[in-house]
């Protein structure tokens, strides 16, 4: 009997993996299984996002608020373009962009599904230009793109099912209470889609996506490498803080190198992007002129 237990509920646990819907990423091509709906998500983020927004305090600088809006919507648009001329134009509904600078002194950066996403104060003098400013932006957007919220939670609900069946199969099976409560805490998982702790494969795909859209919006994909060498100096050189459980500076260095020639097909310089913009600062305005790398 033990046995026939154990069969019927690993027939459930197979049953709830291969459930809910199959989705392709935008420019990967990835295929990913999602539980949850568009509307679950963006209702639980949008209520996040709300209170998030109570406490934040905007920046008082008018100039660099204004830059953050800009590039953003420059990549907005641009992203908008690409998903109705790929088929995907009923994807666009669901975003309401908005893009908010808040006086914060980390170097980092977060977005929630549906286009919300805050820059905080510190990352502006490593980004020093528009164009790395928008390296940073169009990583946000990829994440929100990519859905990668909402697979990360998909996750989380199969490891809470997946809680509940082992926690059950080992009980049929003879095994002790607190053995099967021991397994249950080692598959335990937080739920929190958004803002921080994406996986290693969904910050590299953010990578991804996001160095073409800043291409697509007219902004020098090739700058990326000289603003990962700069956060990973800010950084100490490990992992810096705008992603947690990234993959380090150097790997993401690397394999923007590879992507750039894919990149670079999709950049055409428009006449509206500044190669200077300042960061004031502290009350003192820095101006930076962007140079492009010469090639070895």
């Amino acid at each position: 009997m033990k046995s026939v237990k154990v069969i019927l509920l690993s027939v459930v646990a197979l049953l709830l993996v291969s459930c809910g819907t199959t989705s392709t990423v935008p420019i990967t091509g990835r295929k990913q299984n999602l539980l949850v709906s568009d509307e679950q998500v963006l209702s639980l983020s949008n209520q996040q996002y709300q209170e998030y927004m109570k406490t934040a305090k905007a920046s008082t600088n008018a100039a660099n608020t204004a830059m953050v809006k800009r590039v953003g919507q420059k990549l907005a648009n641009a992203v908008v373009s690409y998903l109705n001329a790929n088929g995907l134009g009923a994807e666009v509904s669901q975003y309401k962009w908005e893009f908010n600078l808040v006086q914060d002194k980390q170097v980092n950066a977060f977005c929630m599904p549906g286009g919300k996403i805050v820059v905080y104060e510190g990352i502006l003098p490593v980004t020093q230009d528009e164009a790395s400013l928008a390296i940073v932006l169009g990583h946000e957007i990829a994440h929100a793109v990519a859905k990668h919220s909402a697979e990360r939670l998909s996750n989380a609900y199969k490891q809470q099912y997946g809680m509940q069946i082992i926690g059950a199969v080992a009980q049929g099976a003879g095994v002790s209470t607190g053995l099967a409560q021991l397994g249950t805490q080692v598959l335990g998982v937080g739920a929190q889609a958004w803002s921080s702790g994406f996986s290693r494969k969904q910050e590299s795909e953010a990578d991804h996506m996001g160095l073409i859209f800043a291409a697509m919006a007219g902004y020098d994909p090739q700058v990326a490498v000289n603003f990962w060498q700069r956060m990973s100096s800010a950084t100490g050189g490990g992992s810096s803080s705008i992603f947690s459980d990234h993959p380090t500076d150097a790997t993401r260095i690397q394999q923007i190198q590879g992507w750039l020639p894919e990149a670079k097909k999709y950049y055409k310089p428009t006449a509206s992007v500044s190669s200077k913009s300042s960061v004031k600062s502290s009350g003192k305005t820095i101006k930076i002129s962007s140079k492009k790398n010469k090639k070895k």
